[in-house]
């Protein structure tokens, strides 16, 4: 039997991507957050945090329960919460609420401890991605793509203070807007680095 040799001299070396700061997604509720979140943290080999699942895992109930019994202001503050625990552990992907960004408090918490990518997808992407779902709390009314609208109009000044943004366009795969993000993050070294 004979031994089967490799040649490396042609093999290209594997590129490392090394993640030095947790990358915080942000933006409005159907830009794609976790799904690009989790197939991100995938291909860096990174854990996937998610602030939304974190607090409804802490208070053992949905976010719409959370909202309806105790109202909005007390889940922003247990979010602040959750976020800067998040941003202290291992380094990795944070996907959060779409209000989260709001807070001038977590936007300074983030781009102290980590970097904020917008995931910037328009109107009309965001409603064909939220107008079947009635897990939306903010968009329980009787007109949600007017709420949805109001809603894009008021916080998209905010998610453009993001340290960085990639347009999700709602035409490409989930693992083709990774590639946008990655590629957006690697000319960010302190952030991202290839080895």
């Amino acid at each position: 039997m004979s031994e089967i040799k490799q040649n490396t001299d042609t093999v290209a070396p594997v590129q490392h991507l090394v993640l030095h700061k947790t990358v915080v997604l942000v933006g409005m509720m159907g830009a794609g957050k976790t799904a690009v979140g989790r197939a991100l943290a995938l291909r860096l080999g990174v854990p996937f945090l998610d602030s939304d699942a974190e607090i409804e895992s802490a208070a053992n109930m949905t976010i719409p329960e959370i909202f309806e019994r105790d109202g909005e202001p007390f889940f922003r503050a247990k979010e602040s919460q959750v976020i800067g625990r998040l941003l202290d552990e291992e380094k990795g992907i944070l996907s959060t609420g779409g209000g989260a960004f709001l807070s001038e408090q977590n936007r300074r918490m983030i781009t102290e401890r980590g970097v904020s990518v917008w995931l910037n997808a328009d109107l009309n992407v965001l409603w064909n991605r939220v107008k079947h779902k009635d897990t939306r709390p903010l968009l329980r009314t009787d007109d949600p793509y007017a709420t949805l609208r109001g809603i894009y109009e008021a916080r998209v000044p905010v998610y453009q203070q993001a340290d960085l943004t990639v347009t999700s366009d709602g035409e490409i795969s989930i693992d083709n807007m990774v590639g946008r993000v990655v590629e957006a993050l690697l000319k960010r070294p302190d952030v991202l680095e290839q080895k």
